[in-house]
């Protein structure tokens, strides 16, 4: 599957403020006739795998299971034969939808919910805006607001915490070795791919115990709906012959304490001090001009506190604190110097009279509010591209977790560097300079897309080499999407290009040495 013909249809779908429905549709058009998940390695050594926060994949105890002709296991099997006996086309429906793959699924589910919460607050009537709190989320505005940085974040913990938990359902799985449910009762069907995995525990419970966990603490709003679809997994597990009750519910508890580990990690991360306050917006200005340089301002009526000054801050995944400076670009040209006078005459020249060609560019990377944002954006690549690969559900995850741990640490270098330098837009420095999109309200200096696609297309194709150069051309044109549209100058496309490509190197690096290759 060439990923790059999905394209014009998602673009249009996001030529401007869409609604959540029409995001949602372009996210699902390709994706909802999958066949079933049939994995060409099953990938049997999983349970060995280096881990992200777990110590030892056995951290967490799963008893054994009861013997497949004890009275247990005995009612175990009946339930399945009761409920195939009366598969409604509902039900049938819903087996179809998991079978094609639990962590693919739920990756759209995340996706779905991060269109969803992209909304930034509307202003009070005093001119204020009021700020999102996990403290009190059902009231306006409602928490989160799923910008990119949060977005990263988010996509990063529910990948890492799938993987982990994958990894120590696989241990499991090989130490116990129980036999799925088709495998023991011949008279039960079975409506998912036959494969030589165990079943004790369900890894479809796995997934649905731990997701559902990191889903309800990132979206609390949402917790009803999550458990839904929890519910809806695991119930197509029993119901196709592939997992057994006790199955599932030693593969949701095992869940359930693994996402218990990674909240934890996200609660002392520092993303919840990220907003900052008055004083701390007040000092980036003044700390900007005191080195000469014009400080970047909201351009929006009124004036918008800058979106997530201290994500910098946060506690990356793939290397520690200190590395984040280090990956910290130089500065961009003086505010006040030729060479930025000549960057934002190239803007300007720019937009003047774009091409369809270059329109639709635009259109197609804008990842604005309402959509998925760019790291969102290439999940959604990724998974399409992943469906080909015939990729075990393990796979699926620490592929994922890959892509996304480097999706969040390159956020965290952007926005470092933004905040470092505080750098103006272009249509700042020069009002004359329309952009063909909104102005994101943060410095400009690096680019953001830049760096997301770099990191991205650097692990993606690490994954899959045949199309490293279809990703790095990919990158190259979701960067430029940001200069063309009069956003971004070349300098802040080109360091944030680099800049992403460098925190993909990390991922790389975790990668030939996590015992999956």
């Amino acid at each position: 599957m060439k990923s790059i013909t999905y394209f014009a249809p998602l673009g249009l779908a996001m030529v401007a403020l869409c609604t959540v429905g029409s995001c949602n549709k372009a996210i699902h058009q390709v994706t909802s006739n999958v066949a079933p998940l049939n994995p060409s390695n099953e990938d049997l050594n999983a349970g060995t795998w280096k881990l992200v926060l777990l110590s030892r994949p056995d951290s967490f105890l799963v008893s054994a299971p009861a013997a497949t002709n004890s009275s247990p296991y005995i009612a175990d099997l009946n339930e399945i034969k009761g409920l195939q006996k009366s598969l409604s086309p509902d039900d049938q429906q819903k087996i179809s939808y998991w079978a094609a793959g639990n962590v693919l699924r739920w990756n759209e589910i995340m996706r779905d919910l991060v269109a969803k919460y992209n909304l930034p607050p509307y202003q009070n009537a005093e001119g204020t805006y009021p700020i999102p709190s996990s403290a009190n989320p059902f009231a306006y505005p409602n928490f989160p607001f799923s910008n990119p940085p949060y977005a990263a974040r988010a996509y990063a913990y529910v990948s890492t915490a799938q993987y982990d938990a994958l990894v120590a359902c696989w241990h499991y799985k090989q130490l116990y070795n129980r036999p799925a449910p088709y495998k023991v009762d011949s008279t039960i069907n079975a409506l998912m791919t036959k494969t030589p995995l165990p079943s004790y525990p369900s890894e479809a419970a796995v997934l649905a115990g731990v997701t559902a966990e990191m889903m309800k603490a990132l979206f609390p709003d949402e917790i009803a709906n999550i458990q839904q679809k929890a519910e809806e997994a695991e119930l197509a597990a029993i119901e196709s012959g592939s997992a057994a009750r006790s199955d599932i519910n030693a593969g949701e508890a095992l869940g359930r304490q693994v996402a218990d580990l990674f909240i934890a990690r996200a609660k002392t991360d520092n993303a919840s001090a990220a907003v900052g306050n008055p004083t701390i917006w007040s000092n980036l200005a003044t700390q900007t001009q005191a080195a000469g340089q014009t400080a970047w301002i909201s351009l929006e009526t009124p004036l918008r506190p800058p979106m997530l000054p201290l994500f910098g801050k946060v506690k990356p995944f793939l290397f520690d604190s200190a590395t984040v400076a280090s990956l910290r670009p130089g500065p961009p040209p003086s505010t006040s110097s030729a060479e930025m006078n000549q960057q934002i005459q190239m803007d300007y020249d720019q937009i003047k009279s774009p091409s369809r060609e270059q329109m639709r560019i635009v259109q197609l990377w804008a990842d604005g509010v309402g959509t998925f944002t760019p790291p969102g954006h290439w999940n959604y690549i990724a998974a399409l591209d992943f469906i080909s690969q015939n990729y075990s559900e393990v796979r699926w995850a620490r592929n994922l977790a890959l892509l996304n741990m480097a999706e969040m640490d390159a956020g965290i270098v952007c926005w470092n560097t933004k905040y470092y330098y505080f750098n103006p837009r272009p249509s700042q420095i020069d009002p004359a300079i329309k952009t063909l999109t909104g102005v994101p309200n943060f410095p400009s200096y690096i680019s953001g897309h830049a760096t997301f696609s770099g990191a991205a297309s650097t692990i993606l194709g690490h994954f899959i080499p045949t199309n490293a150069s279809k990703y790095e051309a990919m990158a190259e044109q979701a960067s430029q999407s940001r200069f063309i549209s009069g956003i971004h100058t070349q300098t802040d496309c080109t360091a944030g290009m680099q800049v992403g490509q460098n925190v993909g190197n990390y991922a790389v690096q975790r990668a030939v040495s996590d015992g999956a290759e």
